[in-house]
C-alpha cells in the first residue's frame, strides 16, 4: 500500500511539473497550451484528493499505522 501511495505522490509531482513547463513555454495567444495546462493542474488536484482519501482509508482499515518521529534520537 505504501508503494501505491509513493507512486501517486510521484504522479502528483509529474502533473505539477508538466503544468509548470507548459506555463513557462506558453506563447501569447496559444489557447491549446492553456487548456493542457489547466488539464494538468486539474489532474494534480484530483490525484491529491484521491491520495488523501487513500491514506484515510488505509489508516482506517489498519493497512498503515501512524508512527511519530522519536524525539531526542
Amino acid at each position: 500500500m505504501k508503494t501505491v501511495m509513493v507512486v501517486m505522490l510521484v504522479l502528483v509531482l509529474v502533473a505539477l511539473a508538466s503544468a509548470g513547463v507548459l506555463m513557462l513555454r506558453r506563447k501569447p495567444g496559444a489557447g491549446g497550451r492553456d487548456a493542457r495546462m489547466a488539464w494538468a493542474l486539474a489532474l494534480r488536484v484530483g490525484l491529491s484528493i484521491a491520495l488523501f482519501l487513500l491514506i484515510l482509508l488505509s489508516w482506517h482499515m489498519g493497512w498503515i499505522r501512524p508512527s511519530g518521529v522519536p524525539i531526542g534520537r
